[in-house]
């Protein structure tokens, strides 16, 4: 059950991150320079108030892990976190290889 949950969620994430991917590109090729949207800004975009809650929901938590990890990760590119965070769900989901041959316990 959670394989599946996995790998449809991590499906998911692939195909926002492609979504970005072509949305950076064709604002790209219209403004004839590169443009990369950074994830916070997609983010704000999309669900400005829950933007909003992350901070002092995560300083809540471990206030270290604010400042080095969120504030890097809100500024990656928006297409790559979604699709390393989709593939790694992908492959959390894969199913697990048939044994051929026999197995020493």
């Amino acid at each position: 059950m959670f394989r599946f949950l996995f790998r449809f969620v991590g499906l998911w994430f692939l195909a926002a991150a492609f979504v970005a991917l072509v949305y950076d590109g064709t604002k790209s090729i219209a403004g004839n320079g590169l443009v990369v949207s950074r994830l916070g800004d997609s983010w704000n975009t999309v669900h400005p108030a829950s933007l909003e809650q992350l901070q002092p929901a995560v300083e809540n938590v471990a206030g270290w892990l604010w400042d080095p990890l969120f504030v890097n990760l809100l500024a990656a590119p928006t297409w790559l976190v979604l699709g390393v965070l989709g593939a790694v769900l992908v492959l959390l989901g894969r199913k697990k290889r048939p044994v051929i041959g026999y197995i020493r316990e």
